[in-house]
């Protein structure tokens, strides 16, 4: 498999360290630390924070924003 280079801050980077064993690269970390975590996972963490969200807010502004694009190309097109 390939390689890729990612940009992270340092704190994050401090952060993978911290949890690196012996011998261990920085992408064997992060491939262990993230191996597990499954779409699950992602939701179960995700629950509180996604209780808190005004749904109601977050549709009105998809529904405006999606208003103002159909306007601007209804615009642009003969």
């Amino acid at each position: 498999m390939g390689t890729k280079q990612i940009r992270v801050s340092e704190d994050l980077y401090a952060r993978i360290q911290s949890e690196n064993r012996d011998g261990e690269t920085l992408g064997e970390t992060l491939e262990r630390l993230v191996d597990d975590y499954t779409l699950e996972d992602f939701a179960a963490d995700a629950a509180p924070a996604a209780d808190a969200w005004d749904t109601e807010e977050l549709e009105a502004d998809l529904e405006e924003s999606d208003r103002q694009n159909r306007d601007e190309l209804d615009e642009q097109l003969p």
